[in-house]
């Protein structure tokens, strides 16, 4: 009886310091996202386009990364390409201290989103093969609160640190939080061994991506696309609203929300299959912008915040479950490669396009528009599900 329940058990040393790994990429990730634009600005040369840039040129580089980064793992191994990638992330973030302009950000931003599109490619693939077959959906739920968490933490920190400490000093902070996750993910475990190829050979389509991942991986496209107007313009349209103030507590109701039912969904996906977990999800993620399109007031902010982590929060880590279940089990770094790039796709190209529609629609009416959109979104996933 004990030796089955140890068989089967998700939170394994090795699990859990993947997971806190993974807890620290994304809490440097989001902290810096925050705070990047604002020190770009103080920077010789800089102005808000330019500041712009600096999330832009980080997201370029990890969109032109990721497909080839399952190569990477493969050839290399993924236990030493986690140490070298979270080590080379860790470099880059105390790096900051040694900019003095704004092209010599820009180009350490680039440099840095290489080491992060492969640390966070191999983390997701170590957790989902350390994880039992049996309780993959809820392992990875669990897993996937470390980023979520990291949403609200990373941000929190940096806007708390930055009124009372300089730049450099918050970038030698947080270079040390990378120096403990590096340590944490020395300890995993992977029983996944490099592969030496045999002969050369030239790179083929299945170098980049995992095919039988592209499907589901399409689906979360379409959502994170809905989501970079969450990223980008609720500060924004809290702003526009008389609501700047809530806005700070939206994130934090958004991982309540998400930390309360994911033991609940995880299980529930792992019995009863995705589908009564992720179509009742889209409604509710795509519910939660009709509300946001509709906020008068801090309680109906807040309201979205809650339904958009509970609906959103809970796709991202069903999309990766079922990427990952689809593709064979050595390939699981190239799904999860795959699904990255898409997923990173939409955020990119949802934040350029959204930026330009707003301009025209306004804030309200775009988060009407993206619910609706949203809700078609279901009759893609049923399709998709039904092809397969």
């Amino acid at each position: 009886m004990n030796k089955q329940s140890n068989k089967s058990s998700i939170w394994t040393k090795s699990f859990i310091n993947i997971a806190v790994s993974n807890f620290f990429i994304f809490v440097v990730f989001y902290a810096l996202l925050t705070l990047m634009p604002m020190y770009a600005l103080d920077l010789p040369g800089g102005t808000v386009s330019k500041a712009g840039l600096v999330t832009t040129i980080f997201l370029l580089s990890v969109i032109l990364v990721r497909p080839f980064s399952g190569l990477i793992l493969e050839k290399f191994g993924r236990k030493r390409m986690l140490g070298l990638s979270m080590l080379a992330f860790a470099v880059s973030t105390f790096s900051y201290v040694l900019t003095e302009d704004i092209k010599l950000l820009l180009i350490l931003r680039f440099i840095h989103g290489v080491s992060f599109s492969i640390a966070t490619t191999v983390t997701l693939s170590i957790a989902a093969d350390i994880v039992p077959p049996e309780r993959r959906g809820e392992g990875l739920g669990y897993f996937g609160m470390s980023m979520n968490l990291a949403v609200v933490v990373g941000p929190f920190i940096a806007l708390t640190l930055q009124p009372l400490i300089s730049y450099h000093s918050i970038f030698l902070i947080f270079g040390v939080i990378m120096i403990i996750g590096w340590l944490c993910g020395v300890f995993v475990k992977d029983t996944l061994q490099a592969i030496q190829p045999s002969a050369k050979r030239k790179l083929s389509w299945s170098d980049l991506f995992e095919r039988k991942a592209l499907a589901i991986s399409s689906v979360g496209i379409f959502v994170s696309f809905a989501y970079a107007s969450i990223m980008s313009f609720i500060s924004l349209y809290a702003q526009s609203i008389g609501l700047i103030e809530t806005a700070s507590y939206f994130f934090l109701v958004f991982a309540a929300a998400m930390l309360i039912s994911r033991p609940i969904t995880g299980r529930l996906f792992d019995t009863m299959g995705p589908n009564i977990i992720i179509i009742p999800s889209i409604l509710i993620f795509a519910a939660g912008l009709f509300v946001l399109s509709l906020a008068s007031s801090a309680w109906m902010l807040l309201l979205a915040g809650a339904l958009i982590g509970l609906g959103y929060g809970t796709l991202l880590p069903s999309f990766q479950t079922l990427a990952i279940q689809a593709s064979p089990n050595r390939r699981s770094a190239y799904a999860t490669a795959t699904f990255f790039t898409l997923f990173d796709t939409g955020i990119a190209v949802g934040s350029f396009v959204l930026g330009i529609a707003v301009a025209y629609m306004g804030y309200a009416n775009l988060y009407m528009a993206l619910g609706g959109f949203v809700v078609l979104i279901v009759f893609y996933y049923k399709w998709i599900m039904k092809e397969k």
